[in-house]
C-alpha cells in the first residue's frame, strides 16, 4: 500500500547519462541500477528507473536535518492514513489478527501517537486534558461512531496540530511533558519515524489480506 502510494506521488525519475560508453557496454544494451562509487560504471542508454517516494528527491536530500525529518514524517503519515482509501467500513474494521489491530484502529492509533509527542510532550498537558486514553493499547480501540472518513479526518488534524506544536521548536530543544522524561525534538522525531513506519508495515499486510481476499 505505501509503496504503492509512493508510485502514484511522483513521476518516473530519470537516470542522468553520459555522452560516452563505458568501457564494454553496448549503447543499445539498457542496464540496471549502478552502485554508488564504481565511478566507470557509466549508464549508457538506461532503461527507465522506477518511481521513488518524495523523499528521494534533490529538493529533500539538499535540505537541512530538520527538514528531512519533517519530509521523512510527513511521507508515513500520509501513507497510513492512506490505507484505508478504497475500503468499505467493514474491511476497515475487520480484524485479522489475534490483537486489537484493524486498519481503522491503526489509523485511530496514530492519532494518539501525534497527541502523546506533539500536544503532551510539548505542553505539558495530561492525556486526560487532551482527551486521548491513559495507555496506549487503549487507542486502538474503536467506538460506533468511528467511521473512515471521521478517523482519517481526526488523523489529519492532529498532523497539523503537530506541525504547528513544533514548529517554533529547534532539534535540540527539550521536551518536558512524556513520562519518559525530557527528551529533545530530535529524539521524538526519530521515535515517531519509527514508529509509523512499523505501523505502516503492519497496514500493507492487513491491506494486502484484505484487497486479495
Amino acid at each position: 500500500m505505501a509503496v504503492e502510494r509512493y508510485l502514484r506521488w511522483l513521476p518516473a525519475v530519470s537516470v542522468a547519462t553520459s555522452p560516452r560508453r563505458s568501457r564494454g557496454a553496448r549503447a543499445s544494451r539498457p542496464l540496471g541500477p549502478i552502485s554508488a562509487g564504481c565511478s566507470d560504471a557509466t549508464v549508457w542508454n538506461a532503461a527507465p528507473m522506477p518511481s521513488y517516494p518524495p523523499t528521494f528527491a534533490d529538493q529533500v536530500v539538499a535540505q537541512p536535518a530538520r527538514a528531512q525529518f519533517e519530509a521523512f514524517l510527513d511521507e508515513h503519515r500520509d501513507a497510513l492514513n492512506g490505507c484505508l482509501d478504497g475500503l468499505t467500513e467493514e474491511q476497515a474494521r475487520r480484524s485479522l489478527v489475534t490483537s486489537r489491530t484493524t486498519l481503522l484502529g491503526l489509523v485511530k492509533h496514530a492519532t494518539f501517537v501525534e497527541k502523546v509527542w506533539f500536544d503532551e510532550a510539548v505542553t505539558c498537558r495530561s492525556r486526560a486534558e487532551i482527551g486521548i486514553p491513559a495507555a496506549s493499547e487503549d487507542s486502538f480501540i474503536l467506538d460506533d461512531h468511528d467511521t473512515i472518513a471521521t478517523v482519517q479526518q481526526a488523523h489529519r488534524e492532529a498532523c497539523r496540530a503537530s506541525r504547528r506544536a513544533t514548529s517554533s521548536l529547534g532539534l535540540d530543544d527539550i521536551l518536558h511533558g512524556h513520562r519518559r522524561g525530557p527528551l529533545p525534538l530530535r529524539w521524538v522525531y526519530l521515535h515517531v519515524l519509527r514508529e509509523l513506519a512499523q505501523h505502516c508495515g503492519h497496514a500493507d499486510i492487513l491491506r494486502e489480506q484484505l484487497i486479495n481476499e
